[in-house]
């Protein structure tokens, strides 16, 4: 018998025995649930179609975990497990930094009710109203507001709007590269650190630059200066000995 022609009930008992094509047929049927569900949810940054996708694992895991003998409509069964992957979407995937499961969830609440309030009475609801509503104190809500704020932080490539009104940099050219920072530490090393090496004699000098520099080992720069490497573990410590002491005297000069 066709897929599309089975009952509910009978596809429902032919995917539970493992039948993969009523699974599909079953997920096919009630796609456009997910799809509903999904489109909930439009109003937010995320692209429908991956919200989508989200539902539609919510509907695979609802059909896989549905018992028809239980009495209840697939419909109602379903909508909390798709509710509940997307909210779980929003959790793990759409912060920009890391919050709390309980603040995450209340903030996702506060969003749908500040939404729904100003949809229904062109105004939008007093942090009282959302303490009613939420069960929750003023600092809580508070809080839920904000980090809902910087639920998305602007993108890296978004254009910064001019004095004249034309685009100017973008995020990401004003924030300094990890790669600048770098290039500020080691510079800022190299000052520090170069009239320290000076004035080192010149083979503990060498043994720190071929270690620390050229990232040799000890048994390596033994056979470039002509020592065993338990001469150039000894003279490597040495020096930098040496190198700690001298920075420590300069210490009170640079503070100065």
């Amino acid at each position: 018998m066709p897929q599309a022609t089975c009952s509910q009930r009978t596809l429902f008992a032919w995917s539970a025995a493992g039948d993969q094509a009523a699974r599909e047929a079953l997920a096919e049927r009630f796609l456009p649930l997910a799809r509903s569900v999904a489109r909930r949810y439009a109003h937010s940054d995320e692209p429908l179609d991956d919200l989508v996708q989200v539902a539609c694992v919510g509907l695979m895991l609802s059909l896989d975990r549905f018992d028809p003998e239980r009495g209840i409509s697939f419909t109602s069964f379903a909508v909390p497990t798709i509710l509940g992957e997307i909210k779980r979407h929003f959790r793990d995937r759409t912060w920009s930094m890391h919050v709390p499961r309980a603040l995450n969830e209340l903030s996702l609440k506060v969003d749908d009710l500040v939404r729904n309030r100003t949809q229904a009475t062109g105004q939008a609801p007093t942090v009282a109203e959302l303490c009613a509503a939420t069960e929750c104190s003023d600092e809580q809500v508070l809080e839920a507001i904000e980090v809902g704020r910087a639920r998305r932080l602007p993108s890296l490539n978004a254009a910064l709007r001019g004095s004249d009104g034309d685009d100017a940099a973008t995020v990401g050219e004003l924030v300094p590269s990890a790669r600048a920072d770098r290039d500020c530490e080691e510079r800022d090393a190299r000052l520090f650190v170069g009239p320290l090496l000076n004035a080192l004699p010149p083979r503990d000098e060498l043994i720190v630059r071929l270690r620390f520099e050229k990232d040799m080992t000890q048994a390596e720069i033994g056979k470039v200066i002509g020592v065993s490497q338990m001469q150039v573990s000894r003279l490597l410590r040495r020096a930098l000995k040496r190198l700690h002491e001298h920075a420590g005297s300069l210490e009170p000069a640079i503070a100065r």
